[in-house]
């Protein structure tokens, strides 16, 4: 996430993200899980206006609502509206600025998103997460806050579960600190409640976030990275309640579902370990080995939650696209919640990638040419 000023305005840019293993199981606070921050953004330009403020974005308007029939009747089909996230970025950020005794001041945004395709199409990197850190950026900006990556962070967390309470973060994390991440949630009830009782001020940095982990990881020198977009946007919020309407948290099949997660994201994690600072040593071998082993392990266990909660987490374009991936050597795997949207390839040197691409071709799915965001800021454990 990156700021600059203009003779205008405050410029915020937040990148998107992507999952690349321990969805759902990310949900519980304390379990590991890695993303990585997308070159591909959202901007919010802030400047400061008189009487009121507004708040413009020719992307948001024209998002549809979408509906289904559910066993409950007919229900509304769509995570939360981004404006969700950015009314609650202002309302945490202005309860920040009462608390710090800041005199109270007006300011219009406007939000461009290049994370969506021309059609207004959602590719799932997030633009919930990076609408709410740009935000917050931006007024950070504005008030002299001063809050760091970390508060950055924070703040954008607060503001994130004020809309989406059971969120687990990691993409507020990726487009915070951009590049590699390993991460661990917070738990959000005890952070709920924690503002509740003592405000927001109070609450950044202390020890109601304790258990969270943003920790830098290390690009895999040997595989590349590949993305497809299935065509089909799909809504975390209804396939994350979907799982959980279908697990008994008390149930061993869900436990075993958390320790298998844990270890092969772990795995994941120790392939991926960054190097100590001013060091190059060269990655062996193994270290890909074990991180190819892991995103396949973790494919296998999101196809078994799938079947034992009945929701389509791997639909028919993502298991074409992971096979065909499967099929020259590389492993491949849903991104995020799954039931449409990406996946990921993390693809061996000499591996046939340009076969696997025709495959997805064949079948309408599309090879996204996407990069890493670089890191910014430190990492952090609290």
């Amino acid at each position: 996430m990156t700021t600059a000023d203009s003779t205008r305005a405050i410029v915020a840019r937040a990148p998107g993200k992507l999952f690349v293993a321990g969805e759902y199981a990310v949900v519980s606070p304390g379990e590991p899980s890695v993303l990585i921050a997308v070159d591909r953004y959202l901007t919010v330009s802030l400047s400061e206006s008189v009487d009121a403020g507004s708040i413009h974005s020719p992307e948001y308007s024209r998002m549809p609502v979408r509906w289904t029939r559910g066993q409950d009747g007919l229900t509304l089909d769509r995570e939360h509206h981004p404006y969700d996230y950015v009314i609650a970025a202002i309302e945490v950020s202005e309860r920040l600025r009462a608390e710090r005794g800041l005199r109270p001041r007006f300011f219009d945004l406007f939000i461009e998103s290049g994370l969506d395709d021309p059609s207004g199409r959602k590719f799932g990197l997030g633009s919930s997460a990076a609408v709410t850190v740009a935000t917050i950026a931006a007024i950070d900006r504005f008030y002299g806050f001063d809050l760091g990556t970390r508060g950055r962070y924070e703040l954008a967390m607060l503001a994130t579960i004020a809309v989406a309470p059971h969120a687990s973060g990691g993409d507020v994390a990726a487009s915070t600190y951009g590049g590699w991440i390993g991460y661990r949630s917070p738990d959000r009830d005890r952070l709920r409640a924690a503002r509740a009782e003592h405000g927001v001020a109070p609450v950044l940095g202390s020890d109601a976030w304790r258990g969270t982990e943003i920790t830098r990881l290390a690009p895999p020198a040997g595989l590349d990275l590949l993305v497809g977009w299935t065509g089909h946007p799909a809504s975390t919020e209804r396939l994350v309640s979907g799982v959980s309407r279908g697990t008994d948290v008390a149930d061993g099949a869900h436990t075993g579902f958390l320790d298998a997660s844990r270890a092969c994201v772990e795995d994941l994690w120790r392939a991926l370990a960054a190097s100590p600072p001013g060091t190059t040593p060269p990655r062996a071998a193994s270290d890909d080995a074990l991180a190819l082993d892991a995103i396949r392990r973790n494919r296998r266990l999101l196809q078994a939650l799938g079947a034992r909660t009945g929701v389509t987490i791997e639909t028919d374009r993502l298991r074409i696209l992971c096979d065909a991936a499967e099929a020259i050597g590389a492993a491949a795997k849903p991104s995020g919640a799954g039931g449409g949207d990406c996946g990921i390839v993390l693809a061996p040197a000499g591996a046939d990638v340009a076969g696997m691409l025709r495959v997805w071709e064949t079948n309408d799915i599309r090879h996204l040419t996407i990069g890493v965001h670089p890191p910014e800021g430190e990492h952090h454990a609290g």
